[in-house]
């Protein structure tokens, strides 16, 4: 069947007002480094989103009872998980309601856990909440990584701990994890009376042959306070228009995260933001699955490139998000210092592996959502770094 929407296309997206093109002032830097894709939106987005302001009409408004519609449709009919009404709270985007439900949950100076090398926003939200940070480091073993449980089990031990903030499927390292591995995580932290927040704003990015499993749905059983949070914002290139919302069976939960975000003068989401969610979830189906498609096939062809031009490198398994985790460290470069030359020399902007945290060392981050021309030509700068590494013989 033939492709209905062009993810060939190369938009010139530089004069924009674009953090991705234009925080760079050098026109030939080439930007592959922060999550923000180089395709439109779904059609069926830019429709519903003209159609709303067609009207000129922008006084209050407020979240329509299809909003949590749409959201019970697409958990049940992507996810395969059931979803009640009454377990969804609205949230003004993914950052914010993380922060809120830390600042509920938790007094300054408790200790939260997170799994690095992680987002790097989980550093900043805990920072900026006053919290003290645990690791619970991913164990990197044999070109993949895997949850240390008996680290985990030590540091939920401790009476000091109140909340473990999981990244799923977790960024930057691809993974999409196994039911068993959360429901392990669901029970070593319901018997130390762990909280558990998941991450999953990359949940609909999890590729063909593997499956996400939602945290809500791997706790079921287990006496433990948990919220999964969700947002349309990865998926379907949403970036400016942030909304988020959080899912837990315990309405008692939702209801001191609601007085949070009202405290924070946060509780309400942008009504455009809210209107993209509902045609995203309702009618943005066709799309994903053929954005998942050419994801597949861009990392398929970052592959066969990394192991004809690039052998020094070691590309992990990508099983979700469209942000690809390079072993870098055969190059003798430290992260940091690797990035640096590349964006000097070749004007190639990656991510190092340490913005992720300390075990990051030795990685650098790579986004693929883009045209694959674009990727090949990124491909390229740092192919070129390599073959002048290796003529200086270094």
């Amino acid at each position: 069947m033939a492709e209905k929407y062009d993810f060939d296309e190369i938009i010139d997206r530089r004069g924009t007002d674009s953090v991705k093109w234009d925080l760079a002032q050098d026109p030939e830097v080439l930007p592959m480094w922060v999550a923000d894709m180089d395709f439109r939106t779904a059609p069926e987005i830019t429709e519903a989103l003209i159609n709303k302001v067609s009207g000129g009409l922008f006084g209050y408004g407020s979240i329509p009872e299809n909003f949590y519609e749409s959201i019970i449709g697409w958990w049940r009919d992507v996810h395969h998980f059931t979803v009640r009404r009454e377990w969804i709270l609205a949230g003004p985007g993914m950052i914010p309601t993380l922060s809120a439900i830390v600042r509920t949950f938790l007094k300054p100076g408790e200790s939260m856990i997170i799994q690095p090398p992680v987002y790097n926003h989980f550093f900043t939200v805990i920072e900026n909440c006053g919290m003290h940070l645990v690791k619970n480091n991913l164990i990197f073993e044999n070109g993949d990584y895997k949850i240390d449980f008996e680290d985990l089990e030590t540091k939920a031990a401790d009476p000091g701990t109140k909340l473990l903030l999981l990244c799923n499927p977790h960024n930057p390292v691809g993974k999409a994890w196994q039911k068993k591995e959360l429901e392990k995580i669901a029970e070593i932290c319901s018997r130390h009376e762990v909280m558990v927040v998941s991450d999953e704003i990359h949940a609909d990015l999890v590729l063909k042959g593997h499956q996400h499993h939602p945290f809500v749905g791997a706790a079921e059983g287990y006496a433990l306070r948990h919220i999964t949070c969700g947002s349309p914002c990865k998926t379907f290139n949403l970036a400016s228009l942030p909304i988020a919302y959080s899912i837990s069976p315990d309405l008692q939960v939702l209801e001191r995260i609601r007085k949070t975000l009202e405290m924070q003068e946060t509780a309400y989401p942008n009504p455009l933001a809210a209107e993209a969610l509902i045609a995203a979830y309702t009618n943005g189906r066709a799309w994903l699955e053929e954005l998942k498609d050419y994801l597949a096939g861009n990392f398929e062809y970052l592959q066969q490139f990394c192991t004809e031009y690039l052998p020094e490198v070691l590309v992990i398994p990508l099983q979700a998000t469209y942000l690809v985790w390079l072993d870098c460290s055969a190059l003798n470069e430290d992260s940091a210092g690797l990035t640096k030359i590349l964006l000097d020399e070749e004007k190639l902007w990656l991510n190092p592996g340490t913005m992720y945290g300390e075990s990051g060392e030795g990685f650098i981050r790579i986004n693929i959502a883009c045209p694959r021309e674009l990727l090949s030509w990124g491909l390229s700068r740092l192919r070129n770094y390599r073959n002048r590494k290796v003529a200086a013989g270094s």
